[in-house]
């Protein structure tokens, strides 16, 4: 792996592990014990690392039928989540059912939040696959970086407002913008 290679990877896993780390504030702010913080930050790493992995045998499949134009596929697709999570990060705090009622560290409600936050790296890892980069060193890293920024993100949220999570993942988006253009380069 190059300096480029790793420096791309560890962007990507950054801005991936802003929603990871935005909701590891939020439940933080619930003081969960040590065992459920395990649980959170354990699963947004795993889904982290295997979201990138399924988009992109995804992106891989259909390569040869869009490698004419398949920097735009990866621009778009990457802009996209930019303008998404950009908005997410934007949008009005609503304190409304904070993922689900109880502890959201279990159950129905960590898969869904696993998911919930690692949707972005599905399209990530298509884009990969698409541009035909490298799959499991960055995804290790995307995996890892989320994991910790979970877990940091839980020890913070005692501390912290919500309104500081939103300005991390304003950050994320930011970088992901920034890797769209570069898509175009490739």
């Amino acid at each position: 792996m190059t300096l480029v290679d790793l420096l791309f990877s560890l962007g990507v896993a950054f801005a991936l592990g802003c929603d990871a780390f935005a909701v590891g504030l939020a439940v933080g702010t619930r003081n969960p014990c040590s065992r459920a913080r395990f649980r959170l930050w354990f699963h947004f790493g795993l889904f982290q690392f295997l979201m990138p992995v399924i988009g992109w045998y995804v992106g891989t499949s259909v390569y040869e039928h869009i490698k004419e134009f398949d920097h735009w596929i990866a621009f778009i697709l990457m802009f996209v989540i930019a303008t998404r999570m950009l908005r997410e990060s934007l949008a009005k705090e609503e304190d409304a059912d904070d993922a689900a009622r109880g502890d959201p560290t279990r159950g129905w409600s960590l898969v869904c939040l696993s998911i919930a936050t690692s949707i972005d790296a599905l399209g990530v890892g298509f884009s990969m696959g698409i541009a035909r980069m490298e799959l499991f060193k960055p995804a290790v890293i995307i995996g890892i970086i989320a994991a910790l920024m979970t877990y940091v993100g839980l020890h913070l949220g005692s501390r912290l407002s919500h309104a500081y999570g939103k300005k991390v993942e304003t950050a994320g988006a930011v970088i992901l913008y920034l890797i769209a253009f570069k898509l175009l380069t490739i």
